[in-house]
């Protein structure tokens, strides 16, 4: 199982990547332990696109064959977009969260309100500690 150093990790198994260091811009999804942990993946739902959903709020919802598991922002942001390869709306291809979690199975594109909340999160040490 793979925990890119560059990721900032949650207690719920979200990621946050900002664009670059120091950017307001970032990117979320979930982890390769939680995808494996639900199985394939056949449908994501967000609804929260202009909204500004704050730390450990549901912003979305990912489906799998066995079960639905909600989404949990890790810091407060404003949802600026969802990725459209992994939707309804776009190319609907919502394994790629399956196969490429940490890459192009990206689920939101958010404005980060406060760096120090990212910075807060687990590095990739600590959450391999945690899953293993």
């Amino acid at each position: 199982m793979e925990f890119p150093s560059n990721l900032r990790y949650t207690e719920d198994h979200e990621w946050i990547r900002l664009e670059h260091e120091g950017s307001h811009t970032a990117y979320i999804g979930i982890t390769d332990f939680a995808q494996s942990e639900l199985g394939d993946i056949v449908y994501v739902e967000v609804e929260t696109v202009g909204e500004t959903v704050k730390a450990g709020k549901v912003f979305g919802t990912v489906e799998a064959v066995k079960t639905t598991s909600d989404l949990f922002m890790p810091i407060d942001a404003e949802v600026l977009e969802v990725n459209h390869k992994i939707t309804s709306t776009g190319e609907d291809n919502p394994a790629l969260v399956n196969t490429h979690p940490y890459g192009d199975g990206w689920i939101v594109k958010v404005r980060v309100h406060d760096l120090h909340q990212v910075h807060a999160l687990m590095d990739a040490k600590q959450y391999a500690e945690k899953v293993h």
